[in-house]
């Protein structure tokens, strides 16, 4: 689709000339005369650009220029003029036009501009388009009491410049309450640098933390700005920071307290302006009562106290946390996004998320892929909860239509979707017939398909087909 711009000049004979060259160079081109049409047309077809000349009768270019911008603050807006001056040009790009060129317009001229704002105009819609997404993956959801009292703590902790401590279990959400607390700072607009303390060997930590000189030790082959450093002058988030070690501490207690530190191998105090967040799901207290925590260090991250609550405590979130991950999949894999029934909410509700968030959102995932239809009922809600990955403390899930625990539908690797959605099919249709002791009509009847389609589908997925006993 070819870009649409605007041509805004009370001389016919401009408006007709520009508006043939931009014809001609394949744009989508309206023209408006004075500054009132120009304001109509913009309020009821936006375009990518406006050309708008500067001295007009009534309302001149910049106070159309000046309305524009309220009404739509991203517009882009070349301004052209033929008794320019530089305190003009100046005052136009204040208000926020874009460019300025000076009649008399040259061919070549214009074309270049037009096109170099243009590609400026694409390039900030996807920088925008980037930001919305990336606020969505990292929003909190939720209405519950919980969450409120947690919104709440972290609007008053944000504007401060307070070290904040953050408990919780694993796959609360700590990382999306850290992010916030950034978002309501003053630093909102600086770096927020997230370090996962767990994830880094022990010999590597200090100088991921603080940086290292070239030849410090053994592969250092260039200097290394550490994350202390990346983070100046916004957030540094330290997430499970009970599992650094003691020695780590100690350097990290020591940045916290002078806001400046060495890199591994140097000499030179680097001094930063940072703000420490730091989360854990271990218990500090006892860490520091076994002697594997510092309790200087605990006691300097937890000026602002901050704990985020399981998914069991907050029950009544589950079905918008749901609904946000399904559209959030839905988008990411570019598949239509399903529905999910009443009583398969039921299921998903009463389920104790021992994985929290993270689980749910794994899991919400797999029934994008796996589950055929446009809805996911209580069968699948069922079949999906009973085959959480291997290791971890799996809730019964009792009825009928519950699967065997020891399914391995969601833990085995699959070399495309079409062989997931094999696989889940397969799994689902079994247990059907298993429920209606093989009888096929019954089967058919339930699944909403033809007794030959669900033929075709036993045999082309090579279902196991046997009485029971």
């Amino acid at each position: 689709m070819s870009a649409s711009i605007l041509v805004v000049d009370d001389e016919e004979a401009i408006l007709s000339s520009l508006s043939s060259i931009l014809l001609d160079e394949g744009y989508e081109v309206a023209a408006a005369k004075n500054g009132a049409e120009a304001l109509r047309i913009y309020t009821t077809d936006p375009p990518d650009l406006m050309l708008l000349d500067i001295w007009m009768p009534e309302m001149d270019g910049l106070e159309t220029l000046k309305r524009i911008r309220e009404l739509v603050p991203t517009a882009q807006v070349m301004m052209m003029s033929g008794h320019g001056s530089i305190e003009t040009a100046v005052k136009a790009i204040k208000l926020g036009a874009y460019d300025y060129i000076e009649k008399p317009l040259s061919l070549e001229n214009v074309t270049l501009r037009v096109k170099h704002a243009l590609d400026q105009y694409r390039l900030e819609q996807e920088n925008r388009s980037l930001r919305t997404k990336v606020q969505r993956k990292f929003e909190l959801v939720g209405h519950s009491p919980a969450m409120q009292q947690l919104r709440q703590l972290i609007e008053t902790a944000g504007p401060t410049n307070s070290r904040v401590l953050i408990g919780g279990e694993n796959g609360t959400g700590k990382e999306l309450v850290a992010r916030a607390i950034h978002q309501h700072s003053a630093r909102a607009a600086q770096p927020f640098v997230a370090v996962n303390c767990a994830a880094i060997p022990e010999t590597l930590i200090e100088s991921e933390l603080f940086g290292h000189e070239k030849g410090s030790f053994s592969g250092a082959t260039s200097m290394k700005r550490g994350q202390f450093e990346q983070a100046d002058g916004g957030t540094l988030f330290l997430d499970e920071i009970g599992d650094m070690s003691l020695s780590t501490q100690a350097k990290v207690l020591r940045a916290l307290q002078e806001q400046q530190f060495t890199r591994v191998g140097g000499t030179k105090l680097m001094k930063v302006d940072v703000r420490v967040l730091a989360a854990s799901n271990k218990d500090l207290l006892k860490e520091i009562e076994k002697g594997a925590f510092r309790e200087d260090l605990y006691y300097r991250l937890n000026v602002v106290p901050v704990v985020v609550p399981p998914l069991r405590e907050r029950r009544e979130d589950i079905p918008l946390l749901m609904r946000h991950f399904l559209k959030l999949h839905a988008e990411e894999q570019g598949l239509r996004m399903k529905e999910i029934t009443p009583e398969a909410m039921n299921v998903f509700q009463q389920y104790e998320w021992p994985g929290n968030i993270r689980e749910l959102g794994n899991l919400v995932e797999r029934l994008m892929i796996m589950v055929p239809g446009p809805a996911i009922d209580t069968a699948q809600a069922n079949l999906a909860l009973q085959v959480r990955p291997s290791g971890s403390a799996a809730q019964a899930v009792t009825g009928p239509s519950a699967a065997p625990a020891t399914s391995p539908l969601f833990t085995q690797p699959f070399d495309s979707l079409r062989d997931a959605r094999n696989a889940f099919e397969k799994e689902y249709i079994g247990r059907k017939l298993r429920e209606h002791h093989w009888n096929i009509s019954r089967t058919a009847e339930e699944l909403k398909i033809e007794r030959s389609h669900l033929h075709r589908k036993i045999k082309l997925l090579d279902v196991e087909m046997r009485p029971e006993g």
